[in-house]
């Protein structure tokens, strides 16, 4: 063989090469995105499944005792919010609202041993109390996954490859500060 040849042969190699390893930095790039599009819509599927158990819970409160008006309203409003929410921020703020509102919800209902007593009200709540479960392993899950891409998009050598991948950074889901640590004030006065 000539040196022409070899040469020929250890360049088509190296094409072949660098083409192999942008393939799989733009694959490794757009796996990553297509797990975030996953686990965030795992996220809406279950705040739809909450926010389609919350006027059933709502119905059975009323329907149970003379219950505070203004909790009630206080859970629809924010299940309104919650189901009119877009984006990332958005919707983990008015999942904070409703999460919140859920858990005054409950503490009130306590003092009506009537209330929970009744087989509708503790199967709504042990639905709700198993999706808001499911609702923190899907946030995490979610959370995971962005972090996975953000990741890659900002270290050597994926982020060579972003722009040609389309793919970009993604919001972490988070709750906003306000109230996320205090437990809920109820008053029986």
């Amino acid at each position: 063989m000539s040196g022409a040849v070899i040469a020929l042969i250890i360049v088509i190699l190296l094409i072949v090469i660098i083409g192999l390893f942008v393939v799989s930095q733009f694959n490794k790039l757009r796996r990553f995105d297509v797990a975030a599009q996953g686990a965030w819509a795992g996220i809406d599927t279950l705040l739809a499944k909450r926010a389609d158990l919350i006027p059933n819970l709502v119905e059975t409160v009323k329907g149970a005792a003379e219950f505070e008006r203004g909790t009630l309203d206080e859970v629809t409003q924010a299940r309104a919010a919650a189901a009119g929410a877009q984006g990332v921020a958005a919707t983990a703020a008015a999942d904070g609202m409703l999460t919140q509102a859920l858990g005054r919800l409950f503490a009130v209902a306590e003092a009506y041993p009537q209330l929970t007593a009744t087989a509708n009200y503790r199967d709504l709540q042990g639905q709700l109390t198993q999706v808001e479960g499911e609702l923190q392993f899907a946030r995490q899950y979610y959370n995971d996954s962005v972090v996975t891409l953000n990741t890659a998009l900002r270290t050597i050598p994926s982020m060579w490859f972003a722009g040609m991948a389309s793919v970009k950074e993604r919001e972490m889901y988070a709750e906003p500060d306000a109230g996320r640590r205090e437990a809920p004030k109820v008053d029986f006065s």
